[in-house]
């Protein structure tokens, strides 16, 4: 059975919504220009690299395979390609970036075979809805957030205002050279008060 991990760049104001800008959203490219550094890229890699297969909302899938498509930076590019993908999506038809599958129907029941079809990680980058989802269903089993110091002032949060409070444990954590740290979060049963 697979497990699913969210990985997710946040600002320090909990700003989730298009780091790269390339949704063109009114506070995206918040994460551009801020150095990230040989460890932190390191790391991402070795986080893509764990990953047996990658699970999208369509957006997210359009931004990487515009990003990531045949090119080569650091090894992502190739691992990208590489790995099977599937996007949840009503719209998209024919994907035109190698290794996809398209989920429609039933997102919860769609991702739930996926879960115990596919052995090892299902790593989920972005895709703000899909995670939404996933979470308020119980369908994640790890929420790794890269948690940049820079204050966005708007946008989309991970978790908007009404979403349903669930305990996370931090499974660990670690801090960069850089000034950016990774926090990962797991879900937790909720203890009874007396």
């Amino acid at each position: 059975m697979g497990r699913i991990a969210v990985t997710v760049l946040a600002s320090a104001d909990a700003v989730v919504e298009d780091p790269a800008g390339v949704e063109e959203t009114e506070h995206g490219g918040w994460a551009l220009g801020l150095e990230i550094g040989a460890e932190c890229e390191r790391y991402k890699l070795e986080e893509l690299l764990a990953a047996e297969s990658l699970l999208l909302g369509r957006v997210t899938y359009e931004g990487l395979a515009a990003s990531w498509d045949g090119r080569d930076q650091s090894g992502f590019a190739e691992t990208i390609d590489a790995l099977p993908k599937y996007v949840v999506s009503s719209t998209l038809a024919e994907p035109d970036w190698g290794e996809t599958t398209v989920l429609c129907g039933n997102v919860i029941e769609q991702v739930r075979m996926l879960k115990e079809a596919l052995p090892g990680e299902i790593l989920v980058p972005g895709s703000l809805q899909l995670v939404q989802t996933l979470f308020e269903e119980e369908l994640l089993d790890e929420l790794r957030v890269l948690l940049f110091g820079r204050i966005v002032g708007g946008g989309r949060r991970l978790f908007p205002p009404g979403t349903d409070p669930k305990p996370m444990r931090v499974a660990r954590s670690r801090n960069f050279d850089n000034g950016i740290a990774s926090i990962v979060f797991e879900p937790r049963e909720e203890v009874p008060s007396v």
